[in-house]
């Protein structure tokens, strides 16, 4: 009989990618895990108890089928591992990088409950994937047939390129309209290398590219483009902007100079990286070196400024945060690799104010204690009287979250439908709007959201497309 290659999580350790070590890693912006070995992932993939029921799949948004490609990882059947894993996710060495799967699959875990410590789910994710690009296992989109009918999608990042991904493979001619001049949305210019190396990205862009979909680049509906023009040229629409307007602060002293919002200070560093010319970078504007920062938020974009600023060679760096460790919306284990770099969190300490000439020197401070709960269920933070100080900094940077940009006004199109909040309004199952033919997916619909989450409405929208696409050829060939 031949040994059981499963079920091994009694017998052998959780153990991750071995991370660089901090000192090191301080100094660039290369990604901080170490690749596994083939030995470590086989090792790592056969702690997996194929349960009966898998909670890593049901709590994974594209409901990945992990207990699987686990099994054929452990047994050394690579290629299959990596044709099961992307027939379910479109970009899957970027989701092992950045998903938090401490909240998702690994947070889920069946053993991790028992107590032996989750499988590196993640690791594994990026490691088969990987391995499928360096061995060519990764082909370039090529349809069986090529149909007449044309779908324009607006952005370029996770949700859009997802859903053109899906639409292409089926022969559907697509173009996607970004106002950046690379594709990726966030991917490229919001989260950090050393989170996501940039050719990972551009690697896939370019696989999109050879695979028959357009980019048109450069391109701000509203401004370059008409989306009434879009609408025109194209026989389905499908909108996947995301959400870029940075939710802002006030309070005294909050137009003084130093005060920056943390898209504009991460987009710098990644246009830095990529060598583009970046003149707020150079003239110290966006740029932390030898400055004390202070950085306001407690999600994962707080976490990608503070850990940019270290590598920028900030003197110092604090993260403020109105409520305790426990109660953060980021990932804690960012939060662990923030504090090993030598970022320091000031817990239950809310902003008031800013202090300082015509630049800013010092961030008015509250501190806080939780109180009652909301509707939710969370403590709410309440401010302790008399308890103010004040914080020095050189350079703020709010990470604040992300609230929707007035499309409708933006594109003149006041039929297009947005809920109180400004998000667009679509259907939960087929993502279409009350515009026909128009639809929707990702932040802009969401509301700040994750990647992953952004990529599996990609692809439901896509099949919500081809699906009216075919009803609507299947009618007019009725006719």
């Amino acid at each position: 009989m031949a040994p059981q290659k499963m079920l091994k999580f009694v017998d052998v350790a959780r153990s991750m990618p071995e991370k660089r070590d901090a000192e090191d890693r301080r100094d660039d912006f290369g990604e901080i895990y170490r690749e596994y070995a083939d030995a470590k992932a086989r090792e790592q993939s056969s702690r997996c108890s194929q349960c009966g029921v898998p909670y890593c799949q049901t709590h994974c948004p594209l409901h990945n089928n992990i207990p699987d490609w686990l099994r054929l990882t452990a047994e050394g059947r690579l290629q299959e591992a990596y044709e099961i894993s992307q027939a379910t996710n479109t970009f899957p060495e970027i989701c092992g990088r950045i998903c938090p799967q401490d909240r998702l699959c690994e947070g889920n875990c069946v053993i991790e409950q028992s107590g032996h410590g989750t499988v590196t789910i993640g690791a594994v994710e990026k490691y088969i994937t990987d391995t499928a690009w360096e061995e060519g296992w990764v082909k370039p989109i090529a349809p069986t047939q090529e149909r007449g009918e044309s779908v324009g999608i607006i952005g370029a990042g996770p949700g859009g390129l997802a859903a053109a991904d899906m639409l292409r493979r089926q022969g559907f001619q697509v173009t996607v309209y970004d106002r950046y001049d690379r594709a990726g949305g966030l991917m490229t210019y919001g989260i950090p290398g050393f989170k996501l190396e940039k050719d990972v990205v551009m690697r896939r862009n370019q696989q999109l590219t050879d695979g028959g979909i357009e980019l048109k680049l450069n391109c701000n509906v509203g401004e370059d483009i008409a989306f009434s023009e879009i609408r025109e040229k194209h026989d389905a629409v499908l909108i996947a902007t995301g959400v870029y307007k940075s939710r802002d602060l006030g309070g005294p002293g909050a137009g003084l100079g130093g005060i920056v919002r943390a898209i504009d200070f991460l987009t710098a560093s990644n246009r830095k990286g990529f060598g583009d010319a970046v003149p707020e970078y150079d003239s110290g504007e966006l740029n932390a070196q030898g400055k004390r920062v202070v950085v306001i938020g407690g999600g994962d974009t707080a976490m990608d400024c503070v850990r940019t600023a270290i590598r920028q060679g900030a003197t110092s760096v604090k993260c403020l945060y109105r409520r305790d460790r426990a109660n953060m919306p980021g990932s804690q284990r960012e939060v662990e690799n923030a504090e090993e770099e030598g970022v320091e969190f000031v817990w239950l300490s809310a902003p008031k104010g800013f202090v300082g000439e015509d630049s800013v020197s010092g961030v008015r401070v509250a501190r806080m204690r939780l109180g009652a709960p909301d509707a939710t269920g969370r403590q709410m933070p309440e401010e302790i009287e008399g308890a103010d100080y004040t914080e020095e900094a050189d350079l703020v940077i709010k990470a604040l979250g992300f609230e929707p940009e007035d499309l409708p006004a933006l594109w003149n199109e006041p039929a297009l439908e947005v809920t109180r909040w400004g998000t667009i309004k679509a259907d939960f199952r087929t993502k279409e709007t009350a515009m026909p033919g128009v639809y929707a997916v990702g932040d802009i619909v969401r509301g700040a959201s994750l990647v992953v989450w952004a990529i599996r409405d990609g692809r439901d929208a896509a099949e919500s497309i081809m699906a009216d696409l075919a009803q609507r050829g299947a009618s007019v060939a009725a006719e």
